[in-house]
């Protein structure tokens, strides 16, 4: 039932272009350490290419992404199909972290939404793609994203959120360093 693209397709991208939450999973090269999956939304996942992939990571918890690419940048993405057909895509990568004061966000931060709490940009380049049926999702209805993340930035400040990060941000569960801007 699983199907293998050489690269993202034009079907594929309106697909995850038709999603409003992903998860993104990282690991640390330890096998004793914690494999992490996070759900993401806001409209922050980009194609960059049939090969490349980019989102907008905003302040939170943790920042396990970041250590975990930093250390031996393999990630995976997931979107399900929650409505409509049932379908799962994954992609499989190879990624890096770009950071506020690099031109690679210069260049990049525009084609994001304007969220407050933005720390740095997760690119991806892809190689592999592929499909399997969904059929043990659950058909769910989108009703809206969700504010209290974008509140709590907001209300954090810019000095705030580079406190908050350098307290809870700088280091993943794991013991690894993160980088910070």
């Amino acid at each position: 039932m699983a199907k293998i693209y050489a690269e993202i397709t034009p079907e594929v991208q309106r697909f995850i272009e038709g999603q409003s939450l992903f998860f993104v999973a990282t690991a640390p090269l330890d096998p004793a350490g914690h494999v992490n999956l996070s759900p993401k939304g806001q409209d922050c996942f980009r194609v960059c290419g049939s090969r490349r992939v980019a989102y907008l990571d905003l302040t939170g918890s943790g920042n396990e992404c970041a250590a975990h690419l930093t250390e031996n940048g393999r990630i995976t993405f997931m979107f399900c199909a929650f409505s409509g057909a049932p379908r799962i895509l994954r992609l499989y990568g190879t990624g890096r972290v770009v950071l506020p004061e690099t031109a690679d966000w210069a260049a990049m931060r525009g084609s994001f939404p304007a969220l407050p709490g933005a720390r740095q940009i997760i690119v991806a380049e892809i190689d592999r793609v592929q499909t399997s049926c969904g059929m043990g999702v659950p058909l769910m209805g989108y009703v809206v994203q969700r504010e209290n993340l974008n509140a709590w930035a907001e209300a954090k400040g810019e000095t705030g959120l580079i406190a908050y990060r350098e307290e809870k941000n700088h280091r993943s569960i794991d013991g690894l360093d993160a980088p910070l801007s």
